[in-house]
């Protein structure tokens, strides 16, 4: 009985050498993105703007950002990653990255000021604790985002991995190459790690994002309205991306779901 080895892909119509400079530039902006939305938040959105509040600019931001969101939300369909595989093979992710930050650019840059504020926090100790919470929001987030490979998250790596190997099938211990085709991407079986804040809640990048956008002495409107709707984003998708990880890690998500209980808040939730 031959069986064909699965998970592997080409880089589609791109050519290999123009594969990998794509994707490290995708690394680039994605670094890009995250300092950008950093100034914004910190800086622009702390503005204190007078006034009263505006229904049309809470609007805007909404829609802003539901459109960033609704490309994650598609990009995350199987069938539409199959398709963007059909075409660029292993800069899948890649092109994911580049798409995702240059959306999440024009949402930070786009988004509209609201009046007002919501919170002030005034005494010094109590500002102290805060900010001392957001800076552990923010190393939560850098730590398992390293953790589970930076380059991996970026697209580098899948990249990487192109090779001019034949693929393979395995046939009663034997290797059988085709000499037909060329490139090819190996796709390593799913690993979910459970060390480090993969051993506390299941989305510690999540978690950090929450300390990191609430965790705030001064909390204008502005912010408040992209920290809730960011938040409640991400509280919807948790469901539908477990269930994505469960369908296609061969019972690896299922596994790692009883090793690691909580979600977001150890012996929370």
């Amino acid at each position: 009985m031959v069986t064909i080895i699965p998970a592997v892909h080409s880089t589609g119509a791109v050519p290999t050498p123009l594969a990998r400079p794509i994707a490290i530039g995708g690394l680039v902006f994605f670094v890009d993105a995250l300092l950008y939305f950093a100034y914004r938040y910190a800086v622009v959105f702390g503005d204190v703007v007078p006034g009263p509040i505006s229904a049309r600019a809470i609007a805007i931001d909404v829609v802003l950002f539901s459109i960033f969101a609704l490309h994650h939300s598609v990009f995350a369909r199987d069938t539409f990653r199959n398709r963007i595989t059909r075409m660029v093979g292993a800069l899948e992710r890649s092109t994911y990255v580049w798409i995702a930050s240059a959306l999440f650019i024009a949402t930070c840059a786009w988004w509209q000021p609201v009046a007002g504020v919501v919170w002030q926090i005034g005494q010094p100790a109590a500002r102290w604790g805060i900010q001392a919470a957001q800076l552990v929001g923010v190393w939560i987030v850098l730590r398992s985002a390293f953790a589970i490979d930076l380059l991996e998250l970026a697209g580098v790596q899948q990249v990487w991995r192109v090779r001019k190997d034949a693929p393979y099938t395995r046939q009663g211990g034997r290797v059988l190459s085709d000499p037909d085709v060329g490139r090819v991407l190996s796709d390593p079986p799913p690993e979910f790690k459970t060390s480090g804040p993969y051993g506390w809640v299941r989305h510690p990048i999540y978690s950090g994002w929450f300390l990191m956008v609430f965790a705030v002495p001064l909390m204008t409107t502005t912010r408040f309205v992209f920290a809730a709707t960011s938040s409640l984003y991400l509280f919807v998708a948790i469901p539908f991306e477990e269930r994505s990880l469960r369908r296609s890690s061969s019972g690896a998500y299922d596994r790692y779901m009883r090793q690691v209980r909580w979600k977001l808040l150890p012996r929370v939730f």
